[in-house]
């Protein structure tokens, strides 16, 4: 699920004509929707969690995802044949950044809302991604945060939380579950600023394969040891994992890794102020959640500090 090779769609079968073929570090010609796509569907995931939780636990839930990302993608594999990542380093940072970002992330993420941190805290600290990295990432990558793009972050951080505060409707935050956010916070960040640092060129398959195995066994471990194992099999949870496994698994994970990869890290995560805007507009047309017009200065607001922190 990470980074993306050049070319056209044909380039599978030239992988599986050469094998040992190095992957492009060229920019794909499809990255310049990758940003309005990411957006949109790691928005529509909370949603698909949401409806998922109804029968299976939250963990557990996770764990499955990560199977289907494997049953999808290791035919894949047999059939196209992608090169494999040339040597044990490059293996070690996809382990590493799919049990970060994929793994521990999420499985704090969903874990938060359990332990009691209301949507608005969880979505306040989490907007906070944007900010972190760019305070990181200089000291790390020598990647460069100028003033406009400090102005953007701070516009898109204050329309974040005017969205989810508009939006906000309860007050039952506890302790732990704010602390468990702020936990995701801090890997989440870590996983970006490490594939910014040390992540190489991998094709999406394999990529995909690693890091969701590596994935897979967090939340197997983390279900195992904090829910009971048990499945609700009806349609509406099958429809929300086929989702999370293609949709943000598979399809939002490679955008978000790729924009990294070939890009700003920055530029990359401020995009993380347009997903409790995008999230709050999909549970309106969803669940029929109102959306108060409040709301749309956030919107705006985040709108203008992302346009800010992205325009050349």
């Amino acid at each position: 699920m990470e980074r993306q090779i050049a070319g056209d769609a044909d380039i599978g079968a030239t992988s599986a004509a050469r094998g040992d073929a190095h992957v492009s570090s060229k920019p794909p010609r499809w990255l310049w929707i990758a940003p309005a796509l990411f957006v949109f569907l790691w928005s529509a995931g909370y949603s698909a969690v949401r409806i998922g939780v109804q029968d299976c636990g939250p963990l557990l839930q996770l764990f499955l995802r990560y199977v289907g990302v494997l049953v999808l993608l290791l035919p894949a594999y047999a059939i196209v044949r992608p090169p494999l990542p040339r040597n044990g380093r490059d293996w070690l940072h996809l382990v590493i950044v799919g049990a970060i970002l994929q793994g521990i992330y999420f499985a704090l993420a969903n874990s938060a809302i359990k332990l009691g941190a209301s949507a608005a805290g969880l979505g306040i600290v989490l907007a906070l991604q944007p900010i972190l990295v760019a305070l990181v990432v200089p000291h790390v990558t020598g990647e460069h945060v100028g003033r406009r793009s400090w102005l953007g972050l701070m516009l898109g951080l204050a329309g974040a939380v005017v969205v989810i505060l508009a939006k906000a409707d309860a007050n039952d935050v506890t302790r732990a579950g704010i602390l468990t956010a702020c936990a995701a916070l801090l890997f989440i960040t870590l996983g970006t600023v490490w594939e910014k640092r040390f992540g190489s060129p991998q094709h999406p398959i394999v990529a995909n394969i690693v890091q969701g195995a590596s994935a897979a066994v967090v939340a197997f471990l983390a279900a195992w040891a904090l829910e009971p194992l048990h499945v609700n099999w009806t349609p509406r949870f099958m429809a929300s994992l086929a989702y999370l496994v293609v949709g943000n698994s598979i399809i939002a994970m490679t955008l978000l890794l790729a924009m990294v990869r070939y890009g700003q890290s920055t530029r990359a995560s401020v995009l993380f102020f347009l997903v409790p805007p995008g999230s709050a507009g999909i549970a309106w047309a969803i669940f029929g959640e109102p959306f108060p017009p409040f709301a749309f200065v956030g919107m705006a607001l985040a709108g203008a500090g992302v346009w800010l922190v992205r325009a050349k």
